[in-house]
C-alpha cells in the first residue's frame, strides 16, 4: 500500500528494522541444459532468503547474452513471458541484498557490458574492501561507471585488460580485488566462476543429466540443487576459477589459497538448514550450537522455545541436551511484508506481534527458554521477551546460539555500525536488563568453533572479535570520498584531492 493511500491518521511502521544481519546475495550458474534459464530461476527460488532486493538472470545460446532483472522478489520479475526470451543452454543468475551500493535498479545483477572481450554478465557475492579505491582509480583514467555496487568494478578491470583471452583477463582483474567474493561470469560461449582465496562466501558445484549429457551446476547453497534435481559434487576451492564450455569443465587457480576465512555466520544464521555449506550440513552446526549453549549455560525451564525459524535447529539442540521439552510457543506470520499500516489505537509491541504471535496455553505460568541465533541492537529481543511475559510467562530465559557480536562484518554482509551493535558498547548483565530476561546467556567462541568443528581455523569470526583476516581501507574514509564524488557542488575537488 502507498503512503498515499493509507487511512487519515494511520502510520506506516517497518517492523525492527536493521536488528538483525541481513543476508548478503545468491549465485547461481547453469551449462548445458537447453532451459538453463528456467532453471536458474528455479535455483532462485531456493536462493531468495540470500536477497529480497532484486534479482536477474542472465542467458547465451552460444551466439547472444541477453539479460533480464528487476527490483523484487523472484516471482514478482520472472514470468513466462521474461523466461522465454532467456533463450539458450547456459545461464547466470543473481538475487541481492544491497551491502555495498545504493538499493537501485542500476545496482540490480548480473551486469551486463560489451567490450572489447566480447559481451560479457557478472554475477559477485560479497563486498570487496579495496572498491571504492579501484573505482576511483578507473575514474580519473576515464571510466564510466551506471551503478554505484562495487561489482562492476570487475567488468571495467577486465576491459581494460591487455590479456586477449577472456580466462586471462579474468585472471588479472581478480588479483587486483581485495576482500570477499564469489562470482559468476557468463560470456557468448562459457561460464566462468570463482572464489576468493580466503573462502569468505559459498559456492557449490553440482551435476545433473539431461539427453545423455551432463549438466553442470553453481550455487551459493546446495539447497538450490535439491529443486532443479542436481547432484552436490564439490565446492569451488579458494584461489580456484571453473571454466565450463562445450569442451568440458576445467579447474584452475588463479591465486594461491590464503589462510581459510570462511564466514561462520553462513552456518549461525545466514544459509538454509537444509543447505551444505563449506562442505558440512547446515542442520547439523546449528543443533551442536544449541547442544553447546544447554552444556554451557543450564537452566531449569519448563520449555525451549525458538525464535522463528533461525532459532528452530538450535532450540532443538538445547532441548535434546538439557532434557527441557521443546515446544513451539511462537508462531510466525509468514505473510508480512516489511511495512504495514498500525492502528489509532496503540497496541504494545503491535510490530513484533504481527509476525510473531505466542501460544498462551504452552507459555502461560511457565517457565521459558527462548533460543535465537543472535542478538543484534537488542530492540527485538526485549519486544519478544515482552510479547511472552504478555502472555503470562512466569520466568524468560533468553539464550543466545552465537557469541555476543561487536563488530561489524566488510566482507559481504549488511551489519549495522559498531556503535549500534548492542554488545558492543554494554555488557552482558546490562543486555539482559535492557531486554527484561531473567537471565541472558551467550554461546562461547570456544563452543562456536566446536560446533562448526573448527579444529584448523578455517572460518572468519571478525563480528565477535574484531580481528579482521584482510587488510582493510578506513571505512569512514570511504564514505566520506564516497558522499563528496557524488555532490555536483564538490566533484571538482573531490577530483583534485584524489589526484594529489
Amino acid at each position: 500500500m502507498s503512503t498515499e493511500s493509507k487511512p487519515s491518521g494511520s502510520r506506516l511502521v517497518e517492523i525492527d528494522p536493521e536488528d538483525r544481519f541481513r543476508e548478503e546475495c545468491g549465485i547461481c550458474a547453469i551449462f548445458g541444459h537447453p532451459e538453463a534459464a528456467n532453471l536458474a530461476y528455479l535455483a532462485l527460488y531456493q536462493l531468495q532468503h540470500r536477497g529480497q532486493e532484486s534479482a536477474g538472470i542472465s542467458s547465451s545460446d552460444g551466439v547472444t547474452v541477453k539479460t533480464h532483472k528487476g527490483m523484487g522478489l523472484v516471482n514478482e520479475i520472472f514470468g513466462e513471458a521474461e523466461l522465454r526470451q532467456l533463450k539458450g543452454h547456459m545461464a547466470i543468475g543473481h538475487t541481492r541484498y544491497s551491502t555495498a551500493g545504493d538499493v537501485s535498479p542500476l545496482n540490480a545483477q548480473p551486469f551486463y557490458v560489451e567490450c572489447n572481450k566480447g559481451s560479457l554478465a557478472v554475477a559477485h557475492n560479497g563486498n570487496l574492501t579495496n572498491g571504492h579505491a579501484l573505482r576511483q582509480e578507473l575514474e580519473m583514467s576515464g571510466s564510466i561507471f551506471q551503478a554505484t555496487s562495487d561489482t562492476e568494478v570487475i567488468p571495467h578491470l577486465m576491459a581494460r585488460s591487455r590479456e586477449p583471452n577472456l580466462r586471462h583477463a579474468l585472471r588479472e582483474s581478480l588479483l587486483r580485488l581485495e576482500g570477499a567474493y564469489s562470482l559468476a561470469l557468463l560470456s557468448s560461449g562459457q561460464i566462468i566462476v570463482a572464489r576468493d582465496p580466503r573462502g569468505f562466501r559459498p559456492l557449490a558445484y553440482g551435476t545433473m543429466r539431461h539427453s545423455g549429457r551432463d549438466v553442470h551446476v553453481f550455487a551459493s547453497e546446495t539447497c538450490a540443487f535439491d529443486l532443479v534435481g542436481a547432484k552436490y559434487e564439490w565446492d569451488v576451492k579458494p584461489g580456484e576459477m571453473v571454466i565450463v564450455g562445450e569442451a568440458g569443465v576445467f579447474r584452475q587457480r588463479f591465486a594461491p589459497a590464503l589462510a581459510l576465512s570462511q564466514c561462520v555466520f553462513e552456518h549461525v544464521y545466514f544459509s538454509r538448514p537444509d543447505s551444505i555449506v563449506f562442505g558440512r550440513a547446515v542442520q547439523e552446526s546449528r543443533e551442536a550450537l544449541g547442544r553447546r549453549l544447554a552444556q554451557e549455560s543450564p537452566v531449569a525451564a519448563d520449555y525451549v522455545v525458538p525464535v522463528p525459524d533461525s532459532g528452530n535447529a538450535a532450540a532443538i539442540g538445547f532441548s535434546n541436551e538439557s532434557g527441557i521439552p521443546f515446544s513451539n510457543g511462537l508462531i510466525r506470520n509468514h505473510y508480512v511484508g516489511r511495512t504495514f499500516i498500525e492502528p489509532k489505537q496503540s497496541i504494545r509491541n503491535f510490530g513484533v506481534k504481527l509476525k510473531l504471535n505466542p501460544v498462551r496455553h504452552i507459555v502461560e505460568g511457565k517457565r521459558i527458554v527462548l533460543v535465537d541465533d543472535s542478538l543484534i541492537r537488542g530492540t527485538t529481543s526485549r519486544k519478544i521477551v515482552g510479547i511472552m511475559r504478555d502472555a503470562g510467562a512466569r520466568e524468560v530465559h533468553l539464550r543466545i546460539s552465537c557469541p555476543p557480536t561487536i563488530a561489524s562484518c566488510y566482507y559481504g554482509v549488511d551489519t549495522p555500525d559498531t556503535s549500534e551493535l548492542i554488545a558492543n558498547r554494554m555488557s552482558v548483565e546490562m543486555i539482559r536488563e535492557h531486554t527484561g530476561a531473567d537471565s541472558l546467556a551467550y554461546l562461547s567462541l570456544k563452543g562456536l568453533k566446536g560446533a562448526v568443528a573448527d579444529s584448523g581455523g578455517q572460518y572468519c569470526y571478525s563480528c565477535y572479535t574484531a580481528k579482521y583476516p584482510t587488510k582493510l581501507v578506513h571505512i569512514d574514509q570511504l564514505v566520506q570520498d564516497y558522499r563528496m564524488k557524488n555532490s555536483l557542488e564538490d566533484r571538482f575537488a573531490w577530483r583534485s584531492r584524489r589526484a594529489q
